[in-house]
Parts: structure tokens; C-alpha cells; sequence
């Protein structure tokens, strides 16, 4: 077909707003929205014409373009989506699933006035991080603590007001990229420390910090490196051996710890992480992590010694990244559950799947694969497999998983595409060619919604 017939056959911006079609999706987006999307088709429908793209305007073409838009829409919005990759922290889907608990709490204050920032017991303008500070000094053994709105706010807040035009010093083993091309040299320049590297990226030595420490050091910077693993010819100082180097000259020790594990969890075979409490023990400060390994709100903690808490509370800083009060109920209510490490263990979604044994995973997976066998028109086989813990947490842990195995006619990345579109958004796994689902990041609760997300995939793509 030429391009003057195809032209000729271009429907008016009226022909489109008239359609059956457009009264459906008058129903998802307001009008003014559907004129912008018919007006980007059109525009790209011409262009694909003038540039031999687009050949022949099949029926429905501009319906299935139209829909295409919407989906885009819909997708983009913030929603949740049923994490079926088997990374239980995973970054780019929210990290930490909250308890019940704290989802309560978040309700609770959202539609309700608080005493935020007002302390009945006197009357009067009170201090937000007061009751938050002694839980967290209950838990964990701190003088204090302060809550901002993640770690590096945390890491920049400590780095600021301790060690501003003075020396920090830190282990090049540790001058990690934490993310996003957020580095920890880049850090401590940014807030006006001054870099100093010890030691090498294998091996440093407590004699390294030693020698480094002069007249224009503002203290010690721990980081640990809870990202990766440096196995083999290695050595670091620990917690404990700089603090007895930063006494002797009294200098802060501050540690940022990344995703701030409160109770140890050796005995489910995850191998050893340092605690909170483990590290407070020896440091002055040390900054972690709420929607980690805590299994709470995104927070950046910071707990320890009296004396820097409070020169911390009086950075003009502090005002800029403080925490709102639907934060502060949500980690509130997730520290409670940990005055009982068992009652942490079954209510901290994170702690839970983390922990969770791998025949109560295959329980899970026969149930989910009985279900799809019943109600879709999926077949599903159980595979074993292995899940990751994410969130820069136990990199080298491998937690034995169930997967199942979605049989399709289609390609697995065109299906792993279309469980993205669907009604309740999936994110899968694709592993040799195959889509699966693994059953250690996906609450039962989710189990209706990935048969609604399937039926609905079905139906839209038969």
C-alpha cells in the first residue's frame, strides 16, 4: 500500500474520540489523557508512514496501539507486584515487606493527628526520635539513636558533623560502591571530610591506622562490606581492635553496617553477620539500614554514645532528612516485635522467608502448583532451586528454594512480559529458557492473585 492511500486511510482525531473503543478507555484515563495518547499514535503512525515503517494499517491497529499506551500507563504507576524472583530483599521492588504490624501503625497515624512532635507527659513541644531512641536503645544497648530517611543520609548526617575538614580514616578494602554509583569516597569528600586510605584492598593491618592518625584526624571509619566477600589472602581489623586505637587517642570509631541485623542468625545456616549490638559494643556510632535485614520502613539509623547524638541533633542537616511520621510508626511497630526474637522471627516477613525451611517452601509449591493446575490453563512442574537474600545482605548465601516451572507456548521472555502486564503484576525468573516462580519470596497471600494475573494473561494473548 503507498504512502497517499495510507495517509487517506489515517482516521480524524473526532473518528477515534467517537469509537466504541474510546468510551473503554474513557473508563481507565480522562478524556483530555485520551486525546494526548491519539494524538502520540497519530504523530507516530504518520512518521512510521514517511519512513517505510508502516505499510498497511491492519484492522484494530489503532485499538491494539491505544491499548498499548494504557498498559504502559497502568504499569508505570507505583503498585505492588508479586515478587517471584526468589531475591527476598530485592532493591528494585521495595526491599523489605512490612509486618502487619507496622501496616497497622502506618494506617493508624496516616488518618490521625499524633503527638509527633508533642510529649504529653510535660505539655509541651517534644522531641520526634525520643521514644524511637530508647526502643532502639532497649534492643540493641545504645546510648541513643536518631532516625533519617535511609543509610546514606545516615552515613553523610555521621560524616558531616564528626568529621567535617578533618581526616577520615578508612581501609581501601572498604571504599565500596554501595549502589547507584553512590561511593563512599565520594561521601566523605562530599560532606567535607578529607580521605584518608589505609592499608590495601586485601590487607590492612591495625598498625596501617595507627600511623595514620595525626593532628588533622577526625577519627575512624569503619564500613562493612556486606555486598560482596573478599575470600582468600585477606585481613581487616576488627570492631573491637580499632576501638582499642581510637581510645588511646580519643577519636570517634563509627561504623556503617548496610543492612542492620538485630538478631543473629547462625543457627538457620546463614552464615555469621555482625549484630547491631555486636558492633555497638565497640563503636561510638553505627548507621544501618530499616528496610533490610530489619524488615522494617526505608530508615537510616543511627545509634551509639550519648555525646555524638546530640551533636548529630543539632545539624541543620537533620531538619532536611528526618523521617515523617508514618515512618516512624512503621519502624516503631517492626523494633517492637523484636523484644522477642521468636515473635521476630514469625512476623518479620523478611525474617520469615529468610529463616524458612526448605520443606515448608515445597509445602508452598505444591499448594500454588495445585492451584494452577485446577484453576489456569498452565502447566507447572516443581523444580529445586536456590534463592539469594539481596539488599547487599549474605552475598554468598545460597537458600535452598522450590520453583515452578510455567509451561508455555510462547517464548519465555515474551511471557515473563506479559505476567508483567497482567492484572496483578508478576516478576519472575527466567533461567535456560524457562519462566519460574520461586516460592521463597512469594507470600500465600499472593497465590489468588498470580491465578487472576495468569487467567487474565490467557485470555488477553489466546
Amino acid at each position: 500500500m503507498d504512502q497517499k492511500t495510507l495517509f487517506r486511510k489515517l482516521p480524524s482525531m473526532n473518528d477515534l474520540l467517537n469509537s466504541e473503543s474510546a468510551k473503554k478507555w474513557e473508563q481507565e484515563v480522562d478524556t483530555s489523557v485520551v486525546k494526548e495518547m491519539i494524538t502520540k499514535v497519530l504523530d507516530e503512525t504518520r512518521s512510521g508512514i514517511l519512513a517505510g515503517k508502516i505499510t498497511e494499517l491492519r484492522e484494530n491497529f489503532f485499538d491494539g496501539k491505544m491499548e498499548k499506551l494504557l498498559d504502559d500507563r497502568r504499569v508505570s504507576a507505583l503498585q505492588s507486584v508479586v515478587n517471584a524472583t526468589g531475591v527476598v530483599l530485592h532493591t528494585n521492588l521495595g526491599r523489605a515487606k512490612l509486618a502487619t504490624e507496622a501496616e497497622a501503625a502506618i494506617a493508624d497515624v496516616a488518618s490521625h493527628a499524633t503527638n509527633l512532635e508533642y510529649d504529653i507527659t510535660i505539655g509541651q513541644r517534644g522531641d520526634r526520635y525520643k521514644y524511637v531512641g530508647k526502643l532502639v536503645s532497649e534492643l540493641t544497648g545504645a546510648d541513643d539513636a536518631i532516625v533519617v530517611n535511609n543509610n546514606a543520609a545516615a552515613v553523610m548526617l555521621v560524616l558531616s558533623t564528626l568529621f567535617n575538614q578533618k581526616e577520615v580514616i578508612i581501609s581501601r578494602g572498604q571504599l565500596v560502591e554501595i549502589g547507584g554509583s553512590f561511593r563512599v569516597p565520594d561521601i566523605i569528600t562530599s560532606t567535607g571530610g578529607i580521605l584518608k586510605e589505609v592499608g590495601t584492598t586485601n590487607k590492612t593491618h591495625v598498625k596501617d591506622y595507627e600511623n595514620a592518625i595525626n593532628e588533622e584526624t577526625g577519627g575512624i571509619l569503619r564500613v562493612h562490606t556486606s555486598n560482596y566477600k573478599l575470600i582468600g589472602f585477606s585481613e581487616t581489623p576488627t570492631a573491637r581492635e580499632l576501638s582499642v586505637v581510637c581510645k588511646e587517642h580519643d577519636l570517634p570509631l563509627v561504623n556503617d553496617l548496610g543492612s542492620g541485623l538485630m538478631i543473629n542468625l547462625d543457627q538457620y545456616g546463614l552464615g555469621h553477620e555482625p549484630t547491631i549490638s555486636e558492633e555497638l559494643e565497640y563503636c561510638d556510632l553505627v548507621m544501618f539500614s530499616g528496610d533490610k535485614l530489619l524488615g522494617g520502613p526505608q530508615a537510616g539509623i543511627i545509634a551509639g554514645k550519648q555525646k555524638y547524638i546530640d551533636q548529630i541533633k543539632h545539624n541543620q542537616l537533620l531538619r532536611a532528612l528526618r523521617v515523617d511520621k508514618m515512618t516512624l510508626s512503621a519502624l516503631i511497630a517492626t523494633l517492637k516485635l523484636y523484644r522477642d526474637p521468636e515473635t521476630a522471627i514469625e512476623k518479620v516477613p523478611v525474617l520469615r522467608e529468610l529463616t524458612m525451611k526448605a520443606d515448608r517452601v515445597l509445602e508452598k509449591a505444591k499448594k500454588l502448583q495445585k492451584m494452577i493446575e485446577n484453576q489456569t490453563d498452565y502447566d507447572a512442574t516443581i523444580e529445586e532451586g536456590t534463592s539469594m537474600v539481596g539488599g547487599g545482605s549474605f552475598p554468598d548465601v545460597q537458600l535452598p528454594t522450590y520453583l515452578i516451572d510455567l509451561h508455555a507456548q510462547s517464548s519465555e521472555t515474551k511471557l515473563n512480559r506479559r505476567l508483567e502486564y497482567a492484572k496483578y503484576p508478576i516478576i519472575t525468573r527466567i533461567s535456560h529458557g524457562k519462566v519460574y516462580l520461586d516460592l521463597r519470596s512469594i507470600d500465600e497471600g499472593d497465590f489468588e492473585k498470580i491465578i487472576a494475573s495468569l487467567n487474565d494473561v490467557s485470555a488477553k494473548y489466546e
